[in-house]
């Protein structure tokens, strides 16, 4: 069911609903222009929304231009601080916003980002980023096969680790929710590992080289199971991995989602239920059960590359038998940003 949208001030690549308390309403999406020429240019912009399904209400009520944006990311709830947004970018440099509140606007239905952090990484470009669940150090890709360890102080970012990890560009790199130590790596050279970051420089914990058969675009951990790890890759495969035994996946045939699987998103409070970016195929919510998984449903009401996905976190219910489950989506060239709802009965 679609609820809202409107268009973007440039290409659109993440879009990520605020985790944090009193702020579930605000959904922040980024943007990536890159300007051709004699002296090329990435440009981009960072846009927050009020979201009031209730009310079909997708309401700009700040934007901030930036360099070109790869990757944006909400610090987790289990951290000590308020809520904060990273962005990684195309000059290198990882920014840490804070959210702030007007004094009349307690819900920041009138607030605004203030940097309070900002440090260039590299030469090469910021690819992606993520926080550890203590909100306290980030592992930030890079287009050069690097990745860095950044912790978060008051005053500054600082790099903890840098290494070599991969041979080409890294899209891919999350913390180990369950265990903050391993951080997890993927690139277009097809190649998935883990690193144990308690050894500096990192050491190698599994390299798994045989089973994408293209780039790995993104690589996320189950928050209700500590031994599921979820990849997507440019090949069209949803793979479910067993971290206990890492040489293969758990599923042989996984799921083919038809299109690049760009973005994992897992359901807020329901287990297994997945929220998918497939690029040339439009958006997929998928249910993971055990070695199983299957396609419950599909949305391709956008017209270009889908790449930013999110589910809103504590929404009121709309209707009377089920939660809400309320999704952003965003797609590159067509610049659109949609507000929509699974139409398939989602479980409690």
């Amino acid at each position: 069911m679609d609820v809202a949208h409107c268009k973007l001030d440039g290409n659109a690549d993440a879009v990520e609903f605020c985790p944090h308390g009193s702020h579930h309403h605000v959904l922040a999406a980024s943007t990536y222009t890159l300007q051709e020429g004699d002296k090329p240019t990435r440009n981009g912009s960072i846009s927050l929304f009020n979201v009031d399904a209730e009310e079909s209400k997708l309401e700009l009520f700040y934007r901030l231009d930036t360099a070109g944006i790869f990757d944006i990311k909400w610090s987790p709830v289990s951290g000590n601080a308020g809520p904060l947004l990273a962005q990684a970018d195309a000059d290198g440099h990882v920014k840490v916003y804070s959210l702030e509140c007007t004094v009349d606007e307690p819900e920041a239905k009138g607030g605004f980002l203030r940097e309070i952090n900002s440090e260039k990484i590299s030469s090469s470009m910021c690819l992606c980023l993520d926080w550890n669940p203590s909100a306290t150090s980030m592992t930030v890709g890079l287009s050069d096969g690097s990745v860095s360890i950044i912790s978060l102080a008051e005053s500054q970012l600082e790099i903890l680790q840098e290494w070599k990890a991969h041979d080409f560009e890294l899209w891919a790199t999350s913390f180990d929710i369950h265990q903050p130590h391993l951080v997890y790596t993927g690139s277009d050279d097809c190649k998935l590992s883990c690193w144990d970051i308690r050894d500096s420089p990192a050491r190698l914990a599994f390299l798994n080289s045989k089973v994408h058969t293209m780039g790995v675009c993104c690589i996320t951990k189950s928050p209700s199971d500590p031994n599921t790890l979820l990849t997507g890759s440019y090949d069209e495969y949803l793979r479910v991995w067993d971290v206990r035994s890492i040489s293969k996946p758990v599923s042989e045939t996984s799921v083919r989602l038809g299109g690049g699987v760009w973005r994992i998103k897992h359901h807020p409070f329901v287990p297994g239920l997945i929220l998918t970016a497939c690029m040339h195929n439009g958006f997929a919510v998928v249910k993971v059960d055990g070695e199983k998984a299957e396609v419950i449903e599909t949305y391709t009401k956008h017209d270009s590359l889908a790449y930013g996905a999110d589910w809103q976190r504590g929404g009121r219910p709309l209707e009377s038998k089920r939660k809400n489950n309320l999704v952003a989506t965003c797609s590159f060239y067509d610049q659109h940003l949609r507000i929509w709802m699974p139409e398939s009965e989602i479980p409690a």
